[in-house]
C-alpha cells in the first residue's frame, strides 16, 4: 500500500532523491565508493558542496547579494547559540518575536549573551496566532522572528521592515513560498524539513553584518572562520548535503520555488477547505495566520477520534497525530508531499462524517 507522510520532520522527500542517494550509497559516481565512505576532500565531494551551495543562492534570488551558505551541523537549535554569538555585541541587545516552541527555545539561548527584548508573543493563547502591531527597538543588535510553527500550525505571512539585521529561523517552510529573500540577513533551516534528511544545517548570512561584536568567538561557532573556508572549515555532513543537493535540484527542474507555491497553495486550500465544511473538525490557528506547511486541527467530539484513526491509518497514511502541545493532528505537507495524499486525507475525512 502507497504510503502518504504527513509527518513533521525528518520527512518525506522526493522519490527520486531516495532512488539517486540510495544507488550514491552503494556507488558514488561511478567511483567504486560509498558516498558514505568518501572523503570531503575528494574532488567529487568538493563539487557537490560547491554546487549546493551555488544553487541555494540561485533558488533564493540572491546571487551577487553579498551572501554566503554554509551547511554546518548542530541542528537549527545549534544556530539558538550562533545567532547571538555572531551578532550580539557585548553589552549589546536583540529582539525576538515569541510565536512558539522553537522561538522561545531561540529566546532562552539569547538570554545568555545579553538583553534579550521579546517585542511580542502569542504564548497565552497556546501560539495560536502570530502578534501583530509590536515595536521592534531601534536600538537592537538584530530582530529574530521564525516564519513557520511547526507544532502549533502559524506562518508569518509579512515581515517587519526594519533598519537592523533581520534573521529568521525558516526550518519549516525554507523553499516553500516566494519571498524577498533579500530582506533577511541572516536565515537558517534545518534540512529535515524540505530540503533533505536530518544532520545538515543551512545559513545563508549577509557577510557585512559578521564582524561586529567585539565577541571572543569560539572558532567552530564563528561564522567568519566557516565562511572563510567555504563551509569546509571541519568536516561536513557530507550525506545530508548530498541528499540535500539533490533535493534543490528536483526543486530547480519542478520550476523553482513560484512552481512549488502553487502546488503548496493547492494543498493548504484543499485541506483547510474540508477542515472549514466538514462538521465533524475545526481548526486550531487562526485563520489569518495559517501555516501551508502545517495543518493543526482537531475533532470536535473525541468520541470519533477511535474510528476516525482507524480509518486514516488503514488508508495509508502516516504520522498525522498531533504534537502534545496541542493535540489532535497536524497535517505536515512539505514540498515533496504530492496533491493525490492531501486527497486521500480529505476523502477519509469525508467517510468518516458520511458514517457519523
Amino acid at each position: 500500500m502507497k504510503k502518504h507522510n504527513y509527518s513533521a520532520g525528518p520527512c518525506i522527500l522526493p522519490q527520486e532523491v531516495f532512488e539517486k542517494s540510495a544507488q550514491a550509497i552503494l556507488d558514488f559516481n561511478n567511483s567504486g565508493l560509498s558516498i558514505l565512505e568518501i572523503s570531503h576532500r575528494s574532488k567529487d565531494f568538493v563539487a557537490v558542496m560547491d554546487e549546493a551551495r551555488a544553487l541555494v543562492l540561485e533558488l533564493l534570488n540572491l546571487e551577487g547579494k553579498g551572501y554566503e551558505v554554509l551547511f554546518l551541523g548542530g541542528g537549527a537549535s545549534m544556530q539558538f547559540l550562533m545567532v547571538p554569538y555572531n551578532l550580539m555585541k557585548v553589552d549589546g541587545k536583540a529582539a525576538y518575536l515569541d510565536t512558539g516552541t522553537w522561538a522561545s527555545g531561540a529566546i532562552k539561548e539569547a538570554k545568555l549573551f545579553g538583553e534579550t527584548v521579546v517585542v511580542a508573543s502569542s504564548k497565552s493563547e497556546n501560539y495560536n496566532h502570530i502578534p501583530k502591531d509590536y515595536t521592534i527597538p531601534a536600538d537592537a543588535d538584530y530582530f529574530h522572528c521564525t516564519s513557520n510553527n511547526t507544532i502549533f500550525g502559524t506562518q508569518m505571512k509579512s515581515f517587519p521592515e526594519v533598519n537592523i539585521p533581520l534573521v529568521c529561523d525558516m526550518s519549516s517552510d525554507i523553499f516553500s513560498r516566494v519571498l524577498d529573500f533579500s530582506k533577511f540577513d541572516l536565515i537558517y533551516a534545518g534540512a529535515q524539513k524540505n530540503m533533505g534528511p536530518a544532520g545538515a544545517t543551512l545559513v545563508v548570512v549577509k557577510t557585512e553584518i559578521l564582524g561586529k561584536t567585539g565577541r571572543t568567538i569560539p572558532s567552530m561557532l564563528d561564522y567568519q572562520q566557516h565562511v572563510s573556508k567555504e563551509s569546509m572549515y571541519n568536516t561536513p555532513p557530507v550525506f545530508p548535503v548530498y541528499a540535500s543537493l539533490l533535493t534543490l535540484q528536483w526543486l530547480k527542474k519542478l520550476g523553482g520555488i513560484a512552481a512549488i507555491e502553487k502546488i503548496n497553495e493547492a494543498k493548504a486550500n484543499l485541506l483547510y477547505n474540508e477542515i472549514d465544511r466538514n462538521p465533524l473538525f475545526k481548526g486550531t490557528a487562526a485563520k489569518e495566520d495559517r501555516s501551508n506547511m502545517n495543518v493543526t486541527f482537531l475533532l470536535k467530539d473525541e468520541a470519533h477520534q477511535e474510528k476516525f484513526d482507524t480509518m486514516w491509518k488503514a488508508a495509508g497514511i502516516s504520522g498525522l497525530a498531533g504534537h502534545r502541545s496541542v493535540g489532535g493532528y497536524r497535517a505536515s505537507m512539505y514540498n515533496a508531499l504530492p496533491l493525490e495524499s492531501v486527497q486521500v486525507l480529505v476523502d477519509v475525512m469525508k467517510e468518516l462524517e458520511n458514517k457519523i
